[in-house]
């Protein structure tokens, strides 16, 4: 059994496999590495063959998502460890080597991220993942280093270790046992936000979740589904529901459905002020589609209840990050209320 794998999930990503596998594939010497391909109906996999002959191919015949991608593809990996990384990701010299450092170091850790810088604007965070990701009461995420839109410039703030609330998925360092142990993604959210429920679920088995400068990678973000997209709003508004109605223990309740509607509906109508109308609609779309899986989600939520080992979790912000994002134009993790993040 191999110490780490590297399963780079991809989708009609042949670009993002030439600009950023050679790098990939020069600065990770002590590690398999795997192209799991979700069905592309470009020509990555001939591209593959002829220019990466080593690199092994998982080929899963169909478009499973993020999430039914990388479960059926880690069925098929034995390693101690996976590291999950986006076809849009350029990793830099030692990225992998720190990474199992720090979680050699954790060993109640499950998994951890690097420092997620873009690639676009090299001196920025990026929007997935930045430095740690967090969650706030209404069940909006957010990261060191980005709320909302707004990205900050990395000036060494974030140059630390440290438990978050959930690491991303665009690359993540995860043990495999924890993985398995915790049924993998949940299939139904398709992609985005997999990744927070599957943190969640660790964390209240126990596991801990962590971040780590000493590894910095680039990330374009959007490869697959750009951030303009309407169906990446319906997916992020639907899969935000059901994740916080999985998984909130002791705040989830009718009231604080119908005030998380009313926030969305605010959403909602700031996009088509905005002029972005199809956004509107995918909001609409996405509570219906919430409300036709809530006798499931609730069903999978009592299942955790009854399970759970951490009913409390630090790292929850309790306060709206709406609210202090739009109304008191906090635009920096610092500017927080700190105190806002001790479990409750």
């Amino acid at each position: 059994m191999s110490s780490t794998a590297v399963v780079i999930l991809n989708w009609n990503g042949r670009k993002w496999l030439e600009q950023f596998l050679p790098a990939a594939v020069r600065h990770t010497p002590n590690a398999e590495i795997i192209v799991a391909d979700n069905g592309s109906s470009d020509d990555s996999l001939e591209w593959l063959a002829v220019h990466h002959p080593s690199v092994r191919c998982i080929a899963l015949g169909s478009n499973h998502g993020f999430a039914g991608g990388y479960n059926r593809a880690l069925g098929q990996v034995k390693a101690e460890r996976f590291l999950l990384l986006n076809s849009d990701v350029e990793v830099t010299p030692g990225w992998l080597d720190a990474l199992n450092q720090y979680m050699d170091t954790h060993p109640g850790m499950a998994a951890c991220q690097p420092k997620v810088l873009s690639n676009g604007n090299r001196t920025h965070f990026e929007h997935a993942g930045a430095a740690g990701g967090f969650i706030d009461r209404n069940g909006y995420p957010f990261c060191r280093g980005r709320i909302f839109e707004i990205t900050e410039e990395d000036h060494g703030q974030y140059d630390d270790e440290r438990e978050v609330f959930w690491a991303t998925g665009a690359c993540l360092l995860i043990r495999s046992d924890a993985f398995h142990a915790a049924g993998g993604f949940d299939e139904q959210l398709f992609a985005h936000m997999e990744e927070i429920d599957l943190c969640w679920r660790l964390r209240r088995t126990g596991w801990s979740i962590g971040y780590t400068s000493s590894a910095t990678v680039y990330h374009v973000g959007g490869g697959a589904l750009g951030y303009g997209s309407p169906r990446k709003t319906y997916l992020n508004f639907r899969n935000s529901l059901i994740v916080l109605t999985k998984n909130l223990q002791h705040g989830w309740s009718w009231g604080w459905l119908m005030r998380r509607l009313v926030l969305d509906w605010f959403a909602a109508l700031k996009f088509l002020l905005e002029g972005h109308g199809a956004h509107t609609l995918q909001v609409a779309r996405a509570h219906w589609h919430y409300f036709l899986r809530l006798p499931r989600v609730l069903k999978q939520r009592r299942s955790l209840l009854a399970s759970e080992r951490t009913p409390d979790l630090t790292g929850m912000y309790h306060r709206s990050i709406a609210f202090d994002r739009f109304i008191l134009k906090w635009k920096k993790f610092e500017q927080l209320d700190q105190e806002a993040f001790v479990a409750r």
